[in-house]
């Protein structure tokens, strides 16, 4: 029900994750990252607490693919799940039980790795890998992107509902976290909407939080 990707920016060691899927509100459950240690996503009969403790483990010195391994350890029901994770040297690894559903595959380079449940074919996370590889700009503009080469190449077997687009950077909070929980329209180009009118204000909404009194004006009635 599921396609996903977790990424890495070489340049900046920014870390996101887009996700998108036919159940609803796919982002809340799914998509975790913390700033200066790596991304993860748990999805496919989701276990939420699967993404802390990769995060966890990765904060305390394991490599993506030792979080992943120790997640395979100590998971319940472990055979129904899939968890990716990118670290912060940009090493990817993903788990995917032998009970995901339907269609099911994976695909990783490094600093990006997807995966993905009941899709329409088993070409879907390697043409979302190329898709982050080949794009360029800001590591929205690139998962936003590849979560569009994934839908083109097919995307999942039936209609995606929810989709959700999180990075965190330099701080403890996600400096974007964009999320549509339902439509009837395309979730994807709800988010890749929202990205567009964000990201220019992306940088302003760090600096109100980190010193208001430099920070530029509110832009809203009332504000001089």
């Amino acid at each position: 029900m599921t396609f996903s990707l977790v990424a890495r920016c070489a340049e900046t060691g920014m870390f996101g994750m887009a996700i998108s899927s036919s159940s609803p509100a796919v982002a809340a459950r799914c998509a975790f990252a913390r700033a200066g240690v790596g991304a993860v996503s748990s999805q496919n009969i989701t276990d939420p607490t699967l993404g802390p403790l990769a995060l966890d483990l990765m904060e305390s010195g394991a490599s993506a693919s030792e979080a992943i391994a120790e997640v395979q350890a100590r998971g319940k029901f472990i055979e129904y799940r899939q968890v990716l994770a990118v670290d912060a040297q940009g090493e990817t690894a993903i788990h995917s039980g032998p009970n995901s559903l339907g269609i099911w595959t994976q695909a990783q380079g490094r600093d990006v790795a997807s995966g993905g449940n009941l899709l329409a074919n088993d070409g879907i996370c390697q043409a979302i890998v190329t898709g982050f590889e080949t794009a360029t700009g800001h590591l929205g503009d690139r998962l936003i992107a590849a979560m569009r080469a994934g839908l083109a190449a097919g995307g999942e077997a039936g209609p995606i509902h929810s989709a959700g687009l999180l990075m965190v950077d330099k701080h403890s909070w996600p400096v974007a976290e964009l999320r549509c929980d339902w439509t009837e329209d395309c979730p994807i180009e709800a988010i890749a909407t929202a990205w567009e009118v964000y990201q220019p204000q992306l940088e302003a909404y760090v600096q109100r939080a980190l010193d208001p009194r430099e920070a530029p004006s509110y832009g809203v009635p009332g504000d001089e």
